[in-house]
């Protein structure tokens, strides 16, 4: 089979094969660094997943409101009264002004995947003695379900919001004694009042958000708020979480309405994060350069060993640039055979961590985020790190004078 390959792959695998002890040692550090590169990167994947799981299941990437009010000076006939305090004002609740446009605006953007209407307030639930505050908020659930998968939260009873129903939350349901089917006498900050049924509950997995935030359909909550055809907000949803923060600033100019994003919301889960995965790319890059460096130390050390055989093959006609594949070939093959090895390993070690792993409750700490690019990049990457690291040495091994090599 041999005689069917290039003189530089016969060589530098001869080569390899004569010195097992060191390709051993070579293999078995490119195969720990690999792994380790690998493992921290799915790992960081997973906790990534998790994060953007919990934090974004219960809410939209961007948040458009109406601007704040803002309370201004008395002006005298000859311009602003002299020493005038002034306060900031209650903010009432109140719509986003030509919010229909606003919404066919957002809709035709390619950045963003889903945008609804939604209007929201304060109120007050009612059953028998027991009364809490809650938050309602109605939606239209073809669109507002694509942003919060509520369906998948849904604890018991049905997830329907006609006009006389509302979902709530566990917590929320404890604390009233109701369940799915029980009637709620609800109350808004309007002086507005409706009786509801509860259609069922949901659990959002947060319990602030299951003692207060309810659901009901949008007209619903646009007759016991006051707000006649209007709404309180525009949830949007957008193709990368990540850009959502820019996506917001530049919305804010090209409407003039207030656009909060998740990023800025969350700022220190979102920093905290940023962190992790600088962290992380640091240490990753710290392993890839030691990896490099030992097969790099390793190959010179072939090299000086090598040097009567390499002017051997120079003398028999081996040309320059067939010495160098040689040893850039020695560099690839170590690379790539480590990378294999390291993915196997990191694989192992990545099933291992995820199955001891667990919640109090049984329950998996993080999702496990397999990506077969992941394993295909390590395994280019390792192999491009060898070709580079057997770089220097091989051109000390082209360079060589045949004479003085076979003389030692």
């Amino acid at each position: 089979m041999n005689r069917w390959l290039p003189f530089e792959w016969i060589a530098g695998i001869r080569f390899l094969r004569d010195g097992w002890t060191q390709t051993l040692f070579v293999l078995a550090g490119v195969s720990v660094g690999v792994a380790v590169i690998v493992f921290m990167s799915a790992l960081l994947a997973g906790l990534q997943t998790n994060f953007l799981r919990r934090v974004l299941s219960a809410q939209a990437h961007i948040v458009m409101l109406p601007p704040d009010e803002v309370a201004r000076p008395l002006r005298a006939a000859l311009g602003v009264i002299p020493d005038a305090v002034v306060q900031r004002p209650a903010q009432r609740l109140r719509s986003i002004d030509q919010w229909q446009t606003v919404l066919t605006q957002m809709t035709a953007m390619p950045q963003i995947a889903v945008a609804t209407e939604v209007a929201s307030g304060a109120g007050l639930a009612v059953r028998g003695e027991a009364s809490r505050s809650i938050t309602l908020t109605g939606v239209q659930p073809e669109a507002y379900f694509r942003i919060v998968d509520l369906p998948a939260s849904m604890v018991t009873g049905q997830l329907r919001l006609n006009s006389e129903d509302i979902v709530i939350g566990t917590d929320l349901a404890t604390d009233l004694g109701v369940t799915a089917g029980d009637k709620l006498r609800v109350t808004s900050g309007a002086g507005h009042e409706a009786t509801l049924t509860v259609a069922g509950l949901f659990d959002l997995g947060n319990r602030g958000v299951n003692e207060r935030t309810t659901f009901v359909a949008l007209r619903t909550a646009q007759s016991l708020l006051g707000l006649t055809g209007g709404v309180t907000s525009l949830q949007l949803t957008v193709r990368d979480p990540y850009a959502a923060e820019v996506i917001a600033q530049a919305i804010n100019g090209m409407t003039g309405v207030r656009a909060d994003s998740w990023i800025r919301t969350n700022l220190q889960f979102f920093t905290a994060v940023s962190a992790q995965q600088t962290t992380n790319t640091v240490i990753r890059l710290s392993v890839g350069l030691s990896v490099a460096l030992g097969m790099a130390s390793v190959l010179v050390v072939s090299v000086v060993q090598r040097s009567r055989e390499i002017g051997i093959l120079r003398a028999m006609g081996a040309r320059r640039g067939q010495i160098l594949r040689v040893f850039l070939i020695q560099g690839g093959v170590l690379g790539l055979a480590g990378s294999l090895i390291g993915s196997v390993l990191a694989l192992g070690g990545l099933l291992l961590f995820h199955a001891s792993a667990r919640q109090a409750d049984g329950t998996e700490l993080f999702p496990l985020v397999i990506d077969p690019q992941l394993f295909v990049l390590a395994a280019v990457v390792a192999a491009l790190t060898g070709v580079l690291a057997a770089m220097a040495p091989a051109m000390r091994a082209s360079r060589l004078d045949p004479v003085e090599a076979i003389r030692g």
